[in-house]
C-alpha cells in the first residue's frame, strides 16, 4: 500500500508524491490508469470513475491489450461460463495456452497480422504439432479474435485464411502388424494380465480410449455385437490425474461393432478373469462407481489408461525382439526388424485385416467410425501383398 509524506497507509493504488500531490495507479484489463490530484477524497472519486469506464470498455484504448490479456478476460466471459466441469475449462485453455498463446501472448491484440498468425501455424507445424491439435487451437483462438472484432479492439480478424500446410510434410507411415508379427504378439501377451483386451483390440478396431470407457452394458451378448457409446480420456494437469468418460466426439463414432472371430469367447474369458481379480482383491478393489461397469480394468478394478497399455506392449515388445533373435539362429537366417508398436496400431492393423479378407470399404468405415470415406481407403496402400500382385500383371508390358 501507498503511503502520505507522514507515513499514513493510503490504500492500495495511491501514494503522496514529495510536491504533495496525491497520485493514482491501476492497470485494469491491460489499460493503464495515472491521475494526480492535491485533494485526496476527490482523486479517489475520480479514480473509481475511470477504473469503472474501463469495465465498461469506455476508454478506447483496449485494442493496446496484449493478446494473453485480453484471451484471459475473453476466456473468464465468453468461454469458462459454457464448460460443464474444471477438468474441461483446463483442457481448453492448455489449447491455445501451449500454442498461440505462448508464440503470440505477448503482442499487442492490434499489431497481430494474419501473417503472424501464419508464422505462428508455421512454427508449430515445425514443432510437430498435428493437424488436429492445430486446427481445435486455432479454431479457439479465431473465437477469441472474433470477440476483439465485435468490441470494436480491432477491425478484422486475423485468423481468417490460415494455411495449416500439412499436406507439404510427408505423412507418417501406419503401423501395421504383420501376420507373423500379431502372432507373436498375441503369443507373448499371454504371458501377462492384457492378453484379452489386444486380441479384442484387433478383433474391434476399437480406440484407445473407447477400449477404456467400455461398460458391460456396451457389450452385447445377445446381438453380438459392441455399441460405442463414450471414451475415458486421461490426463494429467498440473500434475493431477484427471479421468472422465466423455461422449463421442462426432457422430460417426456412434456405433456398434459386430464380434468378429472369436469376440465373444474373448469378452467371457476376460469378464471371468476380472470378477476373479475383484473377488481376491476385496477391499483393495479401486472401482469408481462414477464409471459404472467398466469392462476393462487393472488388476486392482482401476480404469485402464494408455499408460497401462503402453507399458505392457513395451513390455510385450521386448521380448519379441528377443524371441525373434533366438529363432532366426536357430533357422540359420537374419532376424526381422520389429519396429516399435503403438496403442493404435492395433486399429491400423484391424482395419487393414478388413481389406485383405475383401469387406466392403463403406462397411469398414462405419465400423471403425470414420467421419471421411477417404480416411477408410487410405488403408488400402498398405495391402504390400495386393500391390505386388497388381505389379505382377504389369510385368509383361514394355515400351
Amino acid at each position: 500500500m501507498g503511503k502520505d509524506l507522514k507515513g499514513k497507509d493510503l490504500g492500495k493504488g495511491f501514494r503522496q508524491r514529495p510536491d504533495g500531490r496525491y497520485e493514482a495507479r491501476a492497470k485494469i484489463n491491460g489499460v493503464n490508469i495515472c491521475l494526480y490530484d492535491l485533494n485526496l477524497p476527490k482523486l479517489k472519486r475520480n479514480f473509481e470513475e475511470e477504473k469503472a469506464k474501463v469495465i465498461r470498455h469506455e476508454t478506447g484504448n483496449r485494442s493496446k491489450m496484449l493478446l494473453e490479456e485480453w484471451f484471459d478476460e475473453w476466456f473468464e466471459v465468453y468461454k469458462q461460463p459454457n464448460l460443464k466441469s474444471e477438468t474441461a475449462i483446463k483442457v481448453y485453455r492448455r489449447k491455445i495456452a501451449n500454442t498461440y498463446i505462448r508464440i503470440l501472448g505477448k503482442k499487442k491484440i492490434e499489431d497481430i497480422s494474419q501473417v503472424n498468425v501464419q508464422e505462428a501455424t508455421n512454427e508449430l507445424l515445425e514443432d510437430n504439432y498435428s493437424n488436429r491439435a492445430i486446427k481445435e487451437a486455432l479454431s479457439v483462438f479465431k473465437s477469441c479474435m472474433d470477440a476483439a472484432v465485435l468490441n470494436k479492439m480491432i477491425l478484422f480478424n486475423p485468423c481468417k485464411d490460415i494455411l495449416i500446410k500439412k499436406a507439404m510434410i510427408a505423412p507418417k507411415e501406419r503401423r501395421v502388424l504383420d501376420h507373423w508379427e500379431q502372432d507373436l504378439f498375441l503369443e507373448v501377451a499371454k504371458s501377462g494380465f492384457y492378453h484379452e483386451v489386444f486380441a479384442i483390440m484387433l478383433l474391434s478396431g476399437m480406440r484407445i480410449g473407447e477400449v477404456a470407457g467400455l461398460q458391460w452394458e456396451d457389450v452385447d451378448f445377445e446381438h453380438k455385437c459392441i455399441h460405442i457409446k463414450r471414451g475415458m480420456q486421461t490426463a494429467y494437469i498440473d500434475g493431477q490425474k484427471i479421468e472422465r468418460l466423455h461422449p463421442p466426439k462426432t457422430i460417426n463414432s456412434y456405433r456398434n461393432i459386430p464380434f468378429f472371430g472369436n469376440t465373444e469367447e474373448l469378452f467371457r474369458k476376460w469378464r471371468e478373469k476380472q470378477v476373479e481379480y475383484r473377488d481376491v482383491s476385496k477391499d483393495k478393489w479401486r472401482a469408481n462407481p462414477e464409471f459404472g461397469n467398466l469392462v476393462f480394468t487393472t488388476t486392482l478394478g482401476s480404469p485402464l489408461t494408455r499408460y497401462n497399455i503402453v507399458h505392457e506392449i513395451n513390455r510385450i515388445e521386448r521380448n519379441m525382439k528377443i524371441i525373434e533373435m533366438t529363432h532366426a539362429i536357430d533357422e540359420h537366417r537374419a532376424p526381422r526388424t520389429i519396429e516399435h508398436i503403438h496403442p493404435h496400431a492395433f486399429r491400423h492393423t484391424f482395419a487393414t485385416r478388413c481389406f485383405e479378407l475383401g469387406l466392403d470399404p463403406l462397411f469398414v468405415q462405419r465400423i471403425m467410425g470414420h467421419a471421411d470415406y477417404s480416411t477408410t481407403t487410405v488403408y488400402t496402400h498398405l495391402l504390400k501383398d495386393s500391390t505386388d500382385n497388381e505389379v505382377k500383371k504389369m510385368s509383361d508390358i514394355s515400351l
